[in-house]
């Protein structure tokens, strides 16, 4: 039985992960419909990287990423503060949901830098689309290999039963409510990485693009029988991947 604020609690959680998730993407799409203003000049540099560019690209990219993994994470959120409220301990979901984005935004930095290295040496454009076919094959074929992967599929099991993650590896207090982020976080991280590493084939400023990963993700982690759909999906991109490289070697 429910108590009045515990249903509160929880449509104020469902609340703050929703406006989180449409927050982000209506910034992305913001960035898409004024692609001349000084911002976008700034997310999309032509020549050497200034630190207004560096920071402007990192922040571009935490806005992707809380965009296109909240809608998926938000299942373990909800039973995370469920299970919280029901030990008195509700204080503690913020720190969970903050633990995980920090990973996301770890990766944010990575994900930086490997477009400034690729960007650099001339392989993506400024627009964050790969202009070597050798690289967009490469990236597709990790990927499409990535999904039949042992470790893959042990991220994807943890993503997709909330609830029997927070059971074996609950953690009582506030620092244990970070560390089950964190945690969390890493299997996340391990299950998409991949599939993120996909913005720099179709352009990661193209919204249809981030659109169509974001939904794979989510069917992934949330539809039924969704370690078949990461194997599907995984001989899609290898296909995809050997055809790239074929066109390339055609004369």
């Amino acid at each position: 039985m429910f108590s009045l604020d515990s249903i509160c609690a929880r449509r104020w959680t469902k609340s703050c992960i929703l406006a989180a998730a449409l927050g982000s993407w209506l910034l992305l799409l913001w960035g898409a419909a004024n692609m001349q203003s000084p911002l976008a000049h700034l997310m999309m540099p032509t020549s050497a990287w200034s630190i207004e560019n560096w920071l402007a690209v990192f922040i571009m990219w935490v806005i992707m990423m809380a965009a296109m993994m909240l809608p998926s994470a938000a299942p373990m959120f909800l039973c995370f503060a469920a299970l919280s409220r029901s030990r008195n301990e509700g204080t503690r979901t913020l720190l969970f949901v903050l633990a995980y984005l920090a990973l996301w935004i770890a990766f944010s930095v990575a994900a930086t830098a490997a477009q400034w290295a690729l960007q650099s040496i001339g392989l993506i454009s400024p627009m964050i689309v790969s202009r070597s076919s050798v690289l967009s094959g490469g990236l597709l074929l990790i990927a499409g290999l990535f999904q039949f992967s042992r470790i893959k599929h042990a991220c994807l099991r943890a993503c997709r039963s909330p609830l029997g993650f927070l059971l074996s590896d609950w953690r009582p207090g506030l620092w244990g409510a970070w560390g089950m982020g964190m945690r969390h976080g890493f299997y996340c991280l391990g299950c998409c990485w991949a599939l993120m590493a996909l913005l720099f084939v179709g352009g990661a400023m193209n919204l249809l693009w981030i659109a169509a990963l974001t939904g794979l993700v989510s069917l992934e982690k949330l539809a039924p029988k969704g370690e078949l759909v990461a194997r599907a999906l995984g001989g899609v991109m290898i296909g995809a991947g050997v055809a790239k490289w074929a066109w390339t070697s055609l004369p």
